[in-house]
């Protein structure tokens, strides 16, 4: 087998970035590299062309996946008006039954919580995680709002309601968080 172009290199790795994010979030970052790679369509052995190790994909991952939530949340806003619409559009979303059953595609904040947790200080993961909780928290605040309260209720909530999938408590959690940030006073 030949080498592959330094285009298709980073065409790979891209695809291995895209899949081990969908993976981690939806599984954890337990994910094996061999299942990373397969779901990619790529090999293992190719794996350690593209990466050090695994935990420095998992520090690409936790970068990817808050880059790709920040595009998705903030793509084109202005602060004021605009800014109170995009947060409760991303309210209605997040505390959606589509967003709880589909942590694959979901916010990494709860995603990845426990195996930030798990893993320790000192690792890229650890910071870049903290640095995209505190922006999350930014874009949910404003001159009325506490965001990190707000994120706490909606990550709590996210995490409860995928707990309880199956009984109604867990729709009830969506509903009563969905509440709580919406509704006035």
């Amino acid at each position: 087998m030949g080498r592959v172009s330094q285009a298709q290199a980073g065409e790979n790795r891209r695809r291995v970035v895209e899949t081990a994010s969908r993976l981690f979030r939806e599984r954890g970052t337990q994910v094996s590299v061999a299942d990373v790679m397969g779901a990619a369509g790529l090999t293992h052995g190719a794996f350690y062309k593209q990466f050090a190790s695994k935990e420095a994909l998992v520090d690409e991952v936790t970068a990817y996946a808050f880059a790709e939530l920040a595009q998705r949340h903030s793509a084109g806003l202005e602060p004021g008006d605009g800014q109170r619409a995009a947060q409760r559009s991303l309210i209605d979303t997040y505390l959606s039954v589509e967003h709880r059953d589909d942590p694959a595609d979901g916010c990494p904040v709860a995603a990845l919580a426990t195996d930030i947790a798990r893993d320790g200080g000192g690792h890229e993961a650890r910071r870049v995680y903290a640095e995209g909780v505190a922006e999350f928290a930014d874009f949910l605040g404003g001159p009325d709002q506490d965001g990190i309260l707000r994120l706490c209720t909606l990550f709590g909530a996210l995490v409860l309601s995928r707990a309880t999938k199956g009984f109604p408590l867990s729709e009830e959690i969506l509903a009563a968080a969905h509440a709580a940030l919406t509704e006035p006073g």
